[in-house]
């Protein structure tokens, strides 16, 4: 399968990267397990929480225990460096190609990584980014400084009560930019990614596209496993290819172009990168 990949990679005249929560995974940010356990010792002993993913929907009594925990997922998941190279191991394997990113996690890394800006879509919003709740206006804020001073000051499960965010326009409550529902903000810079992402995919359409599907779970499948496979579908030069541990699977359609790999994705990326 390695060997597969390598050549389908090395012919490809564009690549489409859709990153998962499996790449990120991969690269060391795991929402369970030790992990969570070193950094949320305190919420797991009061509210048995046994892992990051579930306690982010736990409804905080108030403001201040709220935030008390969302800066410390925010902080461990988007401020501090990957405990793994991977993301930086794959943008070594697409250097010199003509490439694109969507993605659905929220981390960071890519940009973290030295991702071209210009080829990049964060489809769900970054942990780094603050919007009004309600929200009143279509815009976003960088967080690090308050998330920092929240991270710093925080006793007893709480923050200082002064340090709540609070929206500059409305006043009211804020939030972590990410997609929930109705209420996520998709700012001008949302929308220019949108557009130069539908522009590469119209620019590229009958190449020969290798469509990189990098740990895709179930939860969100539309957003480009699903396009993935029914690009691959229309256009017989493509190949489809997908890495994920446990999850990796084409349908019956496109098998003889697709490449699947059942395998975590930084050994995989390990084998390439001695191949090149």
């Amino acid at each position: 399968m390695i060997n597969q990949l390598y050549d389908a990679l090395s012919t490809a005249e564009a690549v489409v990267v859709g990153a998962g929560a499996g790449l990120s995974s991969a690269a060391g940010f795991t929402y369970a397990g030790k992990r969570f356990e070193k950094y949320f010792s305190d919420f797991i002993e009061k509210y048995g929480f046994t892992d990051m993913y579930t306690a982010s929907f736990y409804p905080f009594s108030t403001e201040e225990e709220y935030w008390a925990y969302w800066s410390r997922h925010i902080y461990y998941n988007r401020y501090v460096p990957a405990p793994k190279s991977v993301y930086n191991n794959l943008l070594l394997l697409l250097d010199g190609k003509e490439y694109f990113v969507i993605t659905t996690n929220v981390d960071h890394q890519f940009q973290k990584a030295g991702c071209d800006k210009q080829r990049l879509f964060y489809t769900q919003g970054d942990y780094g980014l603050l919007q009004c709740a309600t929200p009143c206006h279509q815009k976003t804020y960088d967080n690090e400084e308050i998330i920092k001073k929240m991270i710093a000051e925080q006793k007893n499960l709480r923050i200082p009560s002064e340090l709540i965010p609070k929206c500059p326009v409305c006043g009211g409550k804020m939030m972590v930019n990410l997609r929930s529902d109705e209420t996520f903000v998709q700012d001008e810079g949302w929308h220019a990614a949108a557009q130069r992402y539908t522009n590469f995919l119209t620019c590229h359409k009958d190449e020969k596209i290798l469509f990189l599907d990098l740990g895709s779970g179930g939860n969100t499948p539309i957003i480009f496993k699903i396009p993935f496979i029914q690009m691959t579908m229309r256009n017989p030069k493509t190949i489809y290819v997908t890495i994920n541990l446990g999850e990796a699977f084409t349908v019956k359609q496109i098998a003889d172009r697709s490449i699947v790999i059942n395998a975590d994705i930084a050994e995989v990326f390990d084998k390439m990168l001695n191949k090149l």
